[in-house]
């Protein structure tokens, strides 16, 4: 197999070329700075070895290129490497949590275990010395501790136990280096050991909360434990610089059966070795290594003597310490060095010299990776990577350049091509909320989360004019307009401010124009177009208010921005972003999606809704849209539209009609995109992290998508297979009925004439026909659907259309039905918006408030109306007389209703005795 003829360094030599993926992860930006780095080669090839939100980064640094292992659908919470560099182990958190054992040679998950903690995933791990075993402890409030052979094919751990809570929040674990049947885990104030055995029995002996009174001194919170190379003690540092030496009695030889009480053990003293806090504890051969909050790396002797130090003025508090499995030639160095290993000891404490012959990386918690030469103590800085929330991103519109902004001020510029770092500046002001180069790429705007908006040369990052600061709250879109005349910007206050570009002195010079606060809900979009008649810039907003507000540009003068047009765009749903369309006909369109996972056209002139259609379902709404710029080698007539969702990005096959099968996405933030940019030749994506502190750069590849929109079939076969039963299920066939059934009633039911076979029905009857087959549309959503088909053509031909077909009718109750369907939950959430808690602490809406709603509330329905239709639901029809042809009395309707309707009406009264619908159990 792969694994069995893998080598280190075989995975760089892998063909990454071909792909069969729409997008496919070409590199990794930034990495998870709480989590270690670990050094898997050192030497010629020093390949390092670290977790970036979802993805384990295998990065070789010298040769510049990196293999990435995919497999966890969450961010990775811990991991850990075998003493041979050999194994390594990830877990998650999340739903469906995951821990994978993974090759390192060849890259391949050489075993995945599901469901092992399956409430909130795993928070540490630890894997043998032999490689044989591996620790986990869940994350959940009462922690669960297994352990693991892992090259056993079960789904059951070999041994487990829960934790009491009053032992804390246990997170992290180490095995005993000479005994895979011992481990230690420790919180901030408890440390506790562990004996197993392979009876499935697992023996926990906690070691309570020590007091300033036990040693009469501060001894801190507990970081790390370690188990001591003499194996008869145990380390454990603190945040007071002091290490705790836990004496374990008697020795400890494996049973059969665990004892009745564990081995004993007992906390023999507090070492004193520094004042400041200490983050990381290790133990070599013979020696044992601490790093702390001054970024100092001290080694001790077995009696904790001090041997040597490494540290530098630019390293912060460390992280994480790993050794390179590469031993240094000692006879390299100079004669007379003042460094331990070239001391003259006895034979017991050679290994001390070998270990100090080891180079090593230490990662710190400001996100920065060093390598340290221990023969010169050269501390070189190999990777420095944003430390907050990475929530900015954009690239420049002619050249191969990303520029990314974080929260801790740092603005970085890569070429990413070649993925060269280029330049960078930090703001100690404030973060960075949100970039934009101008269309000439001259200039980089910057808004930053205090409000203030810097304009920069897009090459030095040096600004170009004094930072500008009328937002009242962080600055959320920023983007210039098609001539770079005027640059705009939304804020978290729900305000739109504009700059313009203007002749100051004999050069141009940006000023502010006016603001405005356009919206009472969170703004999602601004966008700058362009006037079809004019070619003057045209400025557009979106918010979650549901309104679309267009400005006139040019009227606007000094601390006065005119607006030309405020639309309604949206009855219930909200509208979460907004792009231009392409242009593919005689008509021209701007796209919206909501977060009912539509996605609209509208007329750019009439802002009337031109297509209502289904978007990606992939688990989340759509957050932001661009039109993906055209590539040299793609298809001149195809145009394909980039998305992410709150975890995924995506690509869209275009032109839009609801057909699932062109769209594809793929898991790129676990905790949350924030932002996506697109290359400028349209071959790369970038997506931001947030949180996560991470961005990446995917492989556009539009043959693979173009692949999967042919393969879902041509024409009506993937709208077919949307309906309930597909083309051969009771569904499709109740739908053929009443499509001819309302054939009929058009032409008479009782005429005697000859029937004008015909595969149209009337656009009128389409209400009709949509709720006899359980879809139920509001009056506002009949008018979009009537004026979609009706005017589909006149742009072409200046007619309108007056009838449609079964194909067309599919396609239409496919588009504009429920994406989800309607659920319970929904129902409910109404209820409690409008009901009132009874006496037996249900939601309920009083009748009486009930029929007022529906009355004078929302689309209203008169008297008569509300008493034919709740006569119908509830299966009675009141009639003047006493023969069924006598008319239809709406006024015993009324009476009929409330009699029949209970005074208080509960959610699932409302859809199980009056809609009549089944409620799921």
């Amino acid at each position: 197999s792969l694994v069995w003829v893998a080598a280190p360094g075989m995975l760089f030599q892998k063909n990454r070329d071909s792909s069969f993926h729409p997008l496919d992860l070409s590199w990794v930006f930034g990495y998870n700075s709480s989590l270690a780095v670990h050094s898997l080669m050192d030497g010629e090839d020093r390949v390092l070895l670290y977790v970036s939100s979802h993805t384990v980064v295998t990065h070789d640094i010298l040769q510049n290129r990196q293999f990435h292992l995919q497999g966890h659908t969450n961010v990775i919470s811990c991991l850990c490497v075998s003493e041979d560099k050999r194994w390594l182990a990830t877990a998650d958190r999340g739903p469906d949590a995951l821990i994978i054992v993974w090759d390192s040679y060849s890259g391949v998950p050489v075993r995945t275990i599901f469901e092992s903690h399956s409430e909130d995933g795993v928070c540490a791990i630890a894997i043998s010395q032999d490689a044989k075993y591996l620790v986990t402890i869940s994350a959940a409030a009462v922690q669960k501790v297994c352990v693991w052979r892992w090259t056993w094919p079960t789904e059951k751990p070999m041994c487990s136990t829960e934790l009491k809570p009053e032992f804390g929040y246990q997170d992290y674990v180490i095995f005993n280096r000479q005994n895979p049947h011992e481990f230690v885990s420790n919180s901030k104030t408890q440390v506790i050991f562990y004996l197993w055995v392979i009876s499935h029995s697992l023996h926990s002996h906690p070691v309570w909360l020590l007091s300033p009174q036990t040693f009469k001194c501060l001894v801190g919170q507990f970081s790390q434990s370690v188990f001591h190379f003499n194996n008869t003690q145990a380390l454990t540092g603190t945040s007071a610089g002091k290490l705790v030496v836990w004496d374990m009695d008697n020795p400890r030889t494996l049973p059969e059966e665990l004892p009745a009480k564990p081995h004993g053990v007992t906390a023999a003293k507090v070492v004193s070795l520094q004042t400041e806090s200490l983050t990381v504890l290790q133990v070599l051969e013979s020696c044992i290594a601490t790093g702390d909050v001054k970024g100092q790396v001290k080694f001790y002797d077995g009696q904790l003597r001090l041997l040597t130090i490494y540290s530098h003025d630019k390293v912060g508090p460390i992280q994480s310490i790993s050794f390179s499995t590469i031993l240094r030639d000692p006879a390299s160095a100079l004669p007379g060095s003042s460094q331990p290993f070239l001391t003259s000891w006895s034979d017991s404490s050679n290994s001390v010299s070998l270990t100090l012959n080891r180079n090593f990386i230490i990662s710190t918690s400001d996100a920065t990776v060093f390598h340290v030469a221990t023969d010169s103590t050269n501390f070189e800085r190999i990777m420095k990577e944003a430390k907050k929330a990475v929530n900015a991103i954009a690239c420049h519109p002619q050249e191969p350049f990303v520029a990314v902004g974080s929260h801790c001020g740092l603005l970085k510029v890569w070429e990413y091509k070649q993925t060269r770092y280029l330049v960078s500046r930090i703001f100690t002001e404030a973060g960075i909320q949100c970039l934009s180069y101008d269309p000439e790429g001259h200039f980089l705007a910057a808004g930053f989360t205090d409000g203030s908006v810097y304009i920069l040369d897009a090459i030095s990052l040096q600004s170009i004019c004094e930072e500008f600061q009328f937002s009242q709250g962080p600055v959320t879109h920023i983007s210039f307009s098609h001539d770079s005349k005027y640059l705009a910007t939304a804020d978290e206050t729900y305000s739109v401010t504009v700059y313009k570009r203007v002749l100051q002195n004999g050069s141009r010079c940006w000023e502010h124009l006016a603001g405005l606060d356009s919206h009472y809900k969170p703004i999602r979009s601004i966008l700058f177009g362009v006037h079809a008649d004019s070619n003057e810039p045209r400025l557009l907003s979106l918010g979650e208010d549901r309104q679309l507000v267009e400005y006139d540009l040019n009227s606007s003068i000094k601390d006065h921005l005119v607006v030309t047009h405020r639309d309604r765009l949206e009855q219930v749903a909200v509208p979460l972003c907004l792009t231009w369309y392409p242009q593919l006909g005689t008509e021209s369109f701007f796209l919206t999606a909501n977060n009912c996972y539509k996605m609209k056209l509208y007329n750019t002139t009439t802002k009337m809704c031109r297509k209502t259609l289904l978007g990606p379902t992939y688990g989340s709404p759509l957050e932001k849209i661009q039109i993906l710029p055209r590539t040299s080698s793609a298809d001149p007539q195809q145009h394909y539209l980039v998305y992410i969702t709150k975890d995924k990005v995506g690509l869209q096959l275009l032109p839009i009609d609801g057909n699932p099968h062109k769209s594809s996405a793929f898991i790129c933030h676990p905790d949350g995109a924030s932002d996506f940019a697109i290359s400028h030749d349209g071959r790369y994506v970038f997506t931001a992290g947030g949180k996560e502190r991470t961005f990446m750069k995917w492989k556009v590849n539009l043959h693979a998508l173009d692949a999967a929109a042919f393969l879902g079939g041509e024409d009506l076969v993937p709208f077919y297979n949307l309906l309930d039963g597909g083309r051969e299920g009771k569904f499709f066939r109740e739908l053929e009925d009443y499509f001819y059934y309302v054939q009929l009633c058009s032409q008479g039911i009782e005429t005697l004439e000859t029937r004008q076979v015909s595969t149209h029905i009337p656009l009128e009857e389409i209400p009709s026909v949509m709720r006899a087959i359980g879809f139920y549309p509001s009056e506002k959503e009949i008018e979009e659907m009537i004026n979609e088909v009706k005017f589909s053509k006149y742009a072409d031909t200046g007619e309108e259309v007056t009838k449609i077909n079964l194909g067309d009718f599919i396609k239409l109750y496919i588009n504009h039905r429920p994406a989800l369907g309607l659920s319970m939950k929904t129902i409910q959430r109404a209820f409690q918006v409008l009901g009132y808690d009874n006496k037996n602490g249900d939601k309920v809406i009083d009748r009486g408030d009930f029929l007022s709603l529906l009355q004078y509330r929302g689309e209203q329905m008169t008297e008569d109306e509300l008493a034919d239709c709740l006569t119908t639901l509830l299966g009675r029809r009141p009639r003047k007389g006493g023969s069924e042809l006598d008319t239809y009395d709406p006024t015993g309707a009324v009476a009929l209703t409330e009699e029949e309707i209970p005074p208080e009406i509960t959610a699932e009264m409302f859809v199980a005795d009056i809609l009549g619908l089944p409620i799921a159990e």
